[in-house]
């Protein structure tokens, strides 16, 4: 009896501690849940039915899956649950039989905010780690890399920042998806050999991209200091030393100075060998092949068989300084085609519609800009008109044309140069250059373009004279940093939709050209918002912006510097607001641009209003 006595004794100590076990189970699953629910609820939502008097396994609890025994939770699947608070992972992975059986944590598409816990790391037999598209932050924890079972481990779609940790130790990781997030530094070692799937896209990692590496360019975009591997930046070959760097800088030196003095003897001697090469400066310019940016200007009049168009010719036959029709600007006073030929020209750049030269007329003391246009089949008695026609509608922010040049094969156009650059030059290219380019300056200048604009297309309504090639790099800047519309009119869109994503898709069969403009218009919006380029690596930044909006995420789509200034969200949300209607793919849906001036000076006005209240508390 007193045997019988004991067994019963040792039997129910046993069950009373199995019962205990499990119940600390429930409770790290209840708070853990609870700490994830939204902010202020005071209790876990009854329908989810996690409730401690109930059993995870065996009243099968949403969103936990258990052994085959139903004897531990080997899962928990939390996607779409609508959660909002932060992740403790201390709460599970404290407690031993959690940490010895959880092998998959998974909370995409909720809302979960606060940091990447350390305690992670304690669920050591995880092998799936999911929190995509959540409101994440801070950096990665160090001991994510002593996950050792580790198979996919995916956190896309937040706001991560900071270094990502090395994960070099956990070699049977197959799928690292990090895309979308604020991730700095260089690509940490990976084991590669059996990585299957790896994509770390818009973020702001730099340095070269590992060698082992043989994942697509659509991996890497998106990371401006990226270079090597799939993407076209190539990165340096190798770095020198510093003895190396002073003996070089030493050369360097040594040849300016040559350089100087060659140039300085040169320029004594100018007018006698300002001869302009004619046949090579056209050769050259057609062929795309200009070997030195140092060249004159000249007319596709002149033949290379020596002989000119019968159309030249009979222009030749005239007075030369009469070929070049002057308009009311006193920079190009007395300004004839000879001098304009003769001109020392730069090349800035070459795009679809032709040329721009930098030229230094006179003394040296003026810089004009020329366009030379291409492939444009116009008469030149209609481009003369087009030109007058242009001439007489006047906006401060619209740069005029000062002379143009025209006849049957050659179509050149004048301006005076703007020493400030453009608009994608400061957007893209501002920061290496110490130019700060804030939230008020690219509202500032959203609002001067669209008014710009407005004006023209009002005034040119009745000609249908729209700009037809309205980017980023024709928004020039003037001495005093006012935004310019340049080459307004030159070159009506063409029939072509292999063009950039300034064209639009209706391009090849609409004839409302004003509409073209408005899309384009709706790009440079989202370059202000985005500080992105508005095609790089074959990522259209329109579908880009219309894909990541799509998927709720709105705010990733705002460059870096605006958030770190502290610009309004609400107010930058609103401007991408208006972009997104500018550019939508029905022409009819697009805002006329009388409402997108009202839009714009209307959020450039609650910007005012909201900088000054603040200023006054």
């Amino acid at each position: 009896m007193n045997h019988f006595s004991t067994w019963v004794l040792i039997l129910s100590l046993t069950v009373g501690s199995t019962n205990c076990l499990e119940l600390e189970v429930k409770q790290a699953l209840i708070g853990f849940l609870d700490q994830l629910s939204s902010s202020g609820a005071s209790q876990l939502d009854p329908s989810l039915g996690w409730r401690v008097e109930t059993d995870p396994c065996d009243d099968r609890w949403p969103g936990v899956e258990c052994d085959k025994r139903n004897l531990s939770v080997r899962k928990l699947w939390l996607d779409k649950f609508n959660l909002a608070g932060g992740l403790h992972a201390g709460l599970l992975c404290d407690d031993a039989s959690l940490a010895l059986s959880l092998t998959v944590l998974s909370l995409n598409f909720n809302n979960v905010t606060g940091k990447m816990p350390p305690e992670i790391a304690k669920c050591k037999k995880l092998t799936r780690l999911h929190v995509d598209h959540n409101r994440m932050t801070g950096s990665l924890p160090a001991s994510l890399s002593k996950l050792s079972n580790l198979k996919r481990l995916e956190v896309s779609n937040n706001a991560f920042s900071g270094h990502l940790p090395d994960f070099a130790e956990i070699s049977g990781l197959t799928t690292f998806l990090a895309q979308k997030n604020w991730f700095t530094g260089k690509i940490p070692k990976f084991e590669y050999s059996n990585l299957e799937v790896f994509d770390v896209s818009y973020n702001d990692l730099s340095g070269s991209i590992p060698k082992e590496s043989e994942f697509p360019v659509t991996s890497y975009v998106g990371n401006d200091k990226l270079c090597g591997g799939p993407l076209p930046n190539k990165c340096p070959k190798h770095r020198i030393s510093t003895e190396q760097m002073l003996m070089y800088s030493g050369y360097a030196l040594l040849a300016l100075a040559v350089l100087l003095l060659i140039a300085f003897k040169i320029s004594g001697r100018k007018n006698s060998n300002c001869e302009p090469s004619v046949k090579k400066a056209l050769d050259a310019d057609d062929a795309s092949t200009t070997s030195s940016s140092s060249i004159k200007l000249s007319s596709i009049d002149y033949k290379p068989n020596g002989g000119a168009s019968s159309v030249a010719k009979a222009e030749m036959s005239a007075s030369v300084s009469a070929s070049l029709i002057l308009l009311s600007s006193p920079v190009v006073n007395g300004l004839s085609y000879e001098d304009l030929l003769k001109a020392p020209a730069e090349l800035l750049g070459r795009g679809r519609n032709g040329s721009v030269y930098k030229c230094v007329i006179g003394n040296g003391n003026k810089c004009l800009a020329v366009k030379r246009v291409k492939d444009w089949s116009i008469s030149s008695q209609d481009f003369r008109r087009r030109m007058r026609r242009i001439d007489q509608v006047r906006h401060a922010n619209v740069l005029p044309v000062v002379a143009f040049y025209s006849s049957a094969q050659e179509k050149l156009v004048v301006y005076e140069y703007q020493p400030n650059g453009s608009l994608a030059r400061l957007l893209h290219h501002g920061t290496q250059l110490g130019q700060e380019f804030g939230w008020g300056s690219r509202l500032g200048v959203a609002a001067k373009i669209s008014e710009a604009l407005a004006y023209m297309h009002r005034e040119l309504s009745k000609e249908a004279i729209a700009h037809s090639n309205l980017t980023s790099s024709n928004i020039l800047f003037d001495q005093d940093m006012e935004p310019c519309l340049s080459e307004y009119g030159l070159m009506p869109v063409k029939n072509d939709r292999n063009r950039s994503s300034t064209v639009q898709p209706e391009a090849a069969v609409t004839k409302d050209v004003f509409k073209m403009d408005i899309y384009a218009f709706g790009v440079i919006l989202l370059e202000l918002l985005t500080a992105k380029l508005m095609e790089r690596n074959g990522i259209d930044l329109s579908r880009w912006v219309h894909s990541v909006v799509r998927e709720e995420w709105t705010v990733e789509v705002f460059d870096r510097a605006l958030i770190s200034e502290g610009a309004s969200q609400e107010r930058m949300l609103d401007l991408l607001n208006v972009a997104m209607k500018c550019v939508d793919p029905d022409p009819a849906a697009r805002p006329g641009i009388g409402r997108v001036v009202a839009a714009i000076n209307s959020i450039k006005e609650d910007d005012e209003r909201s900088k000054l209240s603040l200023s006054v508390t």
